[in-house]
């Protein structure tokens, strides 16, 4: 639960905001328009029942929030600050995405402010969620389509995502990835590089490469299913059925991720009762 500030607190915010009025730095309308932490933690603690003042903080300290600060260090919210940590939470509950992955979302203009091409709030409806249309928003979690091109060393990636040269073997020996081999130096592309710092992060608990057969063979699955909804109109040669088709086979792929997600936590709930 939130920890509410102190009378004290709230009474040096209103003195140090008021001060700022009559100085002229601060309109009244942005005036009315700031939240304090405590604030943002009541706003959002229907959608978000762990969100906490010490969560808010923590986010602030890996540079996903920069809220203004009045003179005394309190910290004042905009509407556009609590959509991009509306954006963050969401990122986190419904796709398990790390930071490290939000931060770049964020970047590329996903949601909140601080980002290109970000129009509001409900700019990009959560996966499953309704959108200003009324109907439901698939947001595609990846690109199908061709790639940057963009190829990453070994040394690259394991600085760049943390993990051991060993457990890069074995996502080799079972397949996970491949990489390719360019003048005696092995390249992995972005969509690998991301594999593996996934894998990094599950190796902190104990997950191993041979352990990975599980998603591996799951991925395969459900690609060969989408391929086989799809398969007419992605062997067309209409460039333009065909660009239909992928952009298709992207929604189809953010739903059955979203279900997938669904059912993971349906059964994880039945593991901590």
């Amino acid at each position: 639960m939130a920890t509410p500030l102190t009378a004290a607190e709230a009474e040096q915010i209103d003195l140090e905001l008021a001060e700022q009025d009559q100085q002229g730095r601060v309109d009244l309308g942005k005036r009315q328009k700031s939240l304090t932490i405590g604030a943002v933690c009541k706003a959002l603690a229907q959608e978000f029942p762990d969100i906490s003042i010490s969560k808010i903080r923590y986010l602030e300290d890996q540079k996903l929030l920069t809220p203004r600060r009045t003179p005394g260090g309190y910290r004042l919210y905009t509407q556009g600050d609590v959509a991009r940590l509306r954006t963050i939470l969401r990122m986190q509950r419904d796709e398990f995405l790390p930071l490290r992955v939000i931060r770049q979302e964020l970047a590329a203009g996903r949601g909140g402010t601080g980002g290109a091409g970000w129009t509001g709030p409900d700019d990009a409806p959560a996966p499953g969620r309704v959108g200003r249309d009324g109907a439901r928003g698939w947001r595609p979690s990846v690109s199908v389509g061709q790639a940057s091109g963009a190829l990453y060393s070994l040394d690259d990636v394991l600085e760049e995502t943390k993990a051991e040269a060993k457990l890069v073997r074995e996502l080799e020996e079972f397949g996970v990835v491949k990489g390719e081999m360019r003048g005696g130096v092995r390249y992995f592309d972005e969509t690998e590089r991301e594999i593996i710092a996934a894998v990094a992060e599950l190796a902190r608990y104990g997950v191993g490469g041979r352990n990975l057969r599980v998603f591996r063979s799951s991925a395969d699955r459900e690609a060969n299913l989408l391929q086989q909804i799809l398969a007419p109109a992605l062997r067309s040669r209409n460039p333009e059925r065909r660009k239909e088709a992928v952009e298709a086979l992207e929604n189809l792929a953010a739903v059955a991720t979203h279900l997938k997600h669904l059912l993971l936590v349906r059964d994880l709930r039945k593991i901590v009762r």
